[in-house]
């Protein structure tokens, strides 16, 4: 079985890298409904639709025009997500993505941080890089 080191992991915006990335996650989800009638012994459902969302943590980086800047609220983005770095054969996530929101930290005795909140529109596709 092979593992990973999450310090090779990427972020994306179309062909751009985000840059000064700390983390990232995406969540995948299935919407279910309770089919469950009176009399049953056990509870049961049928599911709906599914969705992704996830966020990304960088460092503050202002002179990242083409990655942290282009994350503005209620942009749509083409997101690419490699936990294992962009070369060749590796594997990643790719879907269009809205951005929800925006956080910044500003600590007395650490780098400053903002992180993007972001909602999934259509499909989370894995994929391999040529």
């Amino acid at each position: 079985m092979a593992t990973h080191h999450g310090n090779s992991g990427t972020v994306e915006l179309g062909a751009n890298a985000v840059g000064e990335i700390k983390s990232w996650s995406v969540d995948e989800t299935a919407e279910t409904a309770d089919d469950s009638a009176m009399g049953d012994t056990w509870r049961s459902h049928v599911t709906g639709k599914n969705s992704w969302s996830g966020s990304v943590e960088c460092h503050w980086d202002p002179d990242d025009t083409n990655g942290q800047d282009a994350l503005t609220i209620g942009a749509s983005v083409t997101l690419n997500l490699y936990p294992e770095g962009d070369g060749s054969g590796a594997d990643y996530y790719t879907g269009t993505a809205t951005v929800e929101g925006i956080s910044r930290s500003v600590p007395q005795d650490d780098i400053v941080a903002v992180s993007f909140t972001f909602k999934g529109n259509g499909a989370l596709t894995a994929s391999t890089v040529a």
